[in-house]
């Protein structure tokens, strides 16, 4: 009783200024506040207002709460913890369809595709060409790895 109450004084009182808006020439803000003053009544009129009356005060609704409260904290702990072990669901489920526990290694799931939208063989094989043909004195191992991770 005491809410439906509260929420038609919410009402007269914006409709009230809208009101006085509107006769500021200011019709389409005045509009919204009439649109907005309205709502209070109709939550009222729906039963929505006894709806939520009854449950804020049941100890068993704020129980439930409760439970979903810990479910979801739990859920995101085993996201953080899942997260912070470096392998993804996609990679576990990969290592079991391939008959293995451990997890694959990160750029094994994503081959290089060419423009013809296949696995170019001869790409793997260059860098270690390169390397033969590189003197002894040389290192050149820093600038294949930009070039690798540029994927030239």
């Amino acid at each position: 009783m005491l809410a439906e109450t509260i929420c038609s004084a919410a009402s007269a009182a914006g409709l009230g200024v809208a009101a006085i808006t509107a006769y500021r020439k200011r019709f389409l803000t005045a509009t919204r506040i009439a649109a907005y003053s309205l709502v209070p009544v109709g939550l009222v009129l729906t039963g929505v207002v006894a709806w939520v009356s009854g449950i804020a005060f049941k100890p068993s609704v704020w129980v439930g709460f409760g439970v979903l409260g810990l479910a979801w904290l739990l859920f995101m702990t085993t996201r953080a913890v899942e997260r912070r072990g470096g392998s993804t669901r996609a990679e576990r489920k990969a290592a079991r369809a391939a008959g293995r526990d451990e997890a694959v290694a990160p750029g094994a799931s994503a081959p290089s595709l060419g423009a013809g939208g296949q696995a170019r063989p001869q790409a793997a094989a260059k860098p270690k060409q390169k390397q033969e043909a590189a003197p002894a004195g040389e290192d050149f191992s820093d600038i294949e790895a930009i070039l690798k991770k540029h994927g030239i």
